[in-house]
């Protein structure tokens, strides 16, 4: 890349003596390097972010709002170089990578329209009492590879509206985009207020059990997520954790197979498998079983998997080496079961890609089954009975997202209230708005983002009572 990537640190940009090599996944080749933050870094941004905390705290929720919103345009305005940048380091099809970038455009500008109201609990001739939500400091921010710039996106703005400063630091694996969007977002935030910092693996440990902040909001895996709740116990910091999920969609026996098979196959492969809230295990009911299972044989043969920037491309590769090689294992070792897997088509050389799989029914102890492979494969499995389908889909420690497909929406309805899971959706998949919480149930988070919930999670309480005057 001709233009050095700089941090973004009490408003002015930043470099580093070491630096990070950035691989392109399609090719397995590095492209570029990023900022590589020391602890003296960290440092710098907390102390900047803990100087602009009062100024920003004191800004009224209206200009915090219309700078969210200034934010959103500045990532809309460039969402097409956003994107290039954001295929050549997550992988993703220049369509979607676009798509991602807008969407957080959207979202900063929906999120930016809620209001926080104060509440009042008692109101007498001789008292009124009111509860105040009241911002909680410097919030660290810690961005996934899969989404890289939505949800950084979601976590400056829940951060920002509710008057709270942040730094913000993006996975090694991709930081680039997020490097560039806090060059940009320089023009809508005075200097401290929003800070962008990138490192290796130690930096986030770092972060976690770092002093100077006062929340820590993070998307990942459930093992990272327990090791950040571990390490924010000592400072008992704030928590929002969005975690791993291995989400069920239940097919009843009613369904138009060809209606569902495509929306399934985008539900459960798109990112190439690498979404938190994807159909991670499709249980089929024994009528349509064999139909449902060849229908999506057939579409995923005739989908092309290559280099994101290439037209016609749909799926990319898995974004990193190592979860390239954890996914290729746990494909190999349900090969060795004896396991029936059904291909897509074929795939490049070069580079971190796998086939979209299907795998044909594996038993429910399998790997593949009881974990999260977010990779391109995805178990089918049938059932005869819904009350069975339902005590399997509930069955491990996730429960982020799940959904239920039926002709009969009032039954599909019904079976999803019976889930465990912080979203169900009915005949429809990978479903969000800015106005709903988004959360997990069980090992799948702790808290919530988005909607009214989610932007008080960043804030505290308090309650004021006030006499009244007597007569």
């Amino acid at each position: 890349m001709d233009t050095p990537f700089t941090m973004l640190i009490d408003g002015e940009a930043v470099t580093t003596e070491r630096l990070l090599d950035i691989v392109n996944p399609a090719t397995g080749r590095v492209f570029a390097q990023a900022p590589a933050a020391s602890p003296a870094d960290l440092q710098h941004a907390v102390d900047a972010a803990r100087r602009a905390f009062p100024g920003w705290r004191a800004t009224p929720m209206a200009a915090r709002q219309a700078a969210v919103i200034q934010a959103g345009q500045l990532l809309a305005e460039h969402a097409d170089t956003l994107a290039a940048l954001l295929t050549a380091e997550n992988g993703r099809p220049l369509a979607f990578a676009k798509e991602e970038i807008l969407g957080a455009a959207y979202w900063m500008a929906e999120l930016a329209k809620i209001e926080i109201p104060v509440t009042i609990t008692e109101d007498t001739p001789t008292r009124r009492v009111e509860v105040h939500r009241e911002p909680l400091g410097v919030v660290c921010g810690l961005v996934p590879w899969n989404f890289p710039i939505l949800l950084a996106a979601w976590k400056i703005a829940h951060a920002l509206l509710t008057g709270n400063t942040i730094v913000l630091k993006p996975s090694p694996f991709t930081p680039l985009t997020t490097l560039r969007l806090g060059a940009l977002l320089r023009a809508a935030f005075p200097n401290g207020v929003l800070n962008i910092i990138s490192g290796d693996h130690d930096l986030g440990p770092l972060m976690s059990a770092h002093p100077g902040f006062a929340k820590i909001t993070f998307t990942g895996s459930t093992a990272t997520g327990k090791r950040i709740m571990a390490a924010a116990a000592g400072d008992l910091k704030r928590l929002t954790l969005e975690l791993g999920g291995n989400d069920p969609a239940i097919v009843l026996p009613d369904v138009d197979v060809d209606e569902v098979a495509q929306q399934l196959l985008f539900g459960a492969f798109i990112n190439s498998g690498q979404v938190c809230v994807a159909a991670e295990r499709i249980y089929i009911h024994d009528d349509v079983y064999d139909a449902l299972r060849d229908k999506l044989h057939a579409l995923i043969q005739g989908m092309k998997v290559g280099d994101g920037a290439e037209p016609g491309t749909m799926f990319g590769p898995l974004q990193n080496e190592a979860q390239y090689r954890r996914v290729k294992a746990l494909i190999e070792e349900t090969r060795a079961l004896g396991c029936t897997l059904l291909e897509g088509a074929a795939v490049p050389a070069q580079g971190f890609f796998l086939p979209l799989t299907l795998v044909d029914n594996p038993p429910e102890d399998s790997r593949v089954v009881v974990e999260e492979a977010f990779g391109p494969v995805v178990p089918l499995l049938r059932f005869k009975d819904v009350d069975d389908a339902i005590t399997r889909a509930n069955a491990g420690d996730y429960g982020l997202s799940s959904s239920v497909w039926s002709k009969d929406v009032s039954l599909a309805r019904a079976i999803g209230l019976r889930l465990d899971a912080g979203t169900v959706q009915i005949n429809q998949i990978l479903q969000s708005t800015p106005a709903t919480p988004l959360g997990g149930h069980k090992h799948s988070g702790y808290g919530v983002e988005n909607g009214l919930d989610g932007l008080v999670a960043f804030t505290q309480t308090k309650a004021v009572f006030s006499p009244k005057p007597t007569p």
